[in-house]
């Protein structure tokens, strides 16, 4: 007889506003770890038999995740809105459905637009290392490019 109880659902409805049935509205991260500014994170799955979580991000108009790199990597959908990423010392505009990858200790950060949020999936190894946060000379280094410097700065060059 199987546990009904304990099975982790199969179906979970979308809500309005990216949100899930049963899913919690967690914070981004401890306010002070690191530099981020209005976004929130939803774990949609988290199940040992994955091997991965799948998580969504939404990042508020004007706001942006953490300049950081990891020894893992990131596979990203752009599920709403728009803005920009950068990943290493490449710049990009990013948009709904678009793809991205951030390979492993690749600097990477997500900025919303002024003017509408930005929602991501993001799926990574369910065992993972923590952030590593720039250093003086490592934002030095990136902010050798003017377009990497004026991004960093919150510039919308």
């Amino acid at each position: 007889m199987v546990d009904r109880e304990h099975k982790p659902k199969s179906f979970r409805e979308s809500q309005p506003g990216f949100r899930w049935d049963e899913v919690d509205l967690l914070a981004y991260k401890e306010e002070g770890a690191a530099p981020f500014k209005s976004i929130t994170r939803q774990i949609l799955f988290q199940r040992p038999e994955l091997g991965c979580e799948l998580r969504y991000f939404e990042i508020d108009a004007g706001g942006y995740s953490t300049l950081e790199r990891h020894e893992h990597v990131h596979a990203v959908m752009i599920l709403r809105g728009s803005g920009r990423c950068l990943v290493g010392e490449d710049l990009r505009a990013v948009r709904e459905r678009d793809l991205v990858f951030i390979p492993p200790l690749t600097w990477h950060q997500f900025r919303a637009t002024n003017d509408e949020p930005l929602g991501f999936l993001c799926m990574v190894n369910a065992e993972r290392d923590k952030p590593q946060l720039p250093t003086a000379v490592d934002l030095h280094e990136l902010q050798k490019s003017p377009a990497v410097a004026a991004f960093l700065g919150g510039s919308d060059e």
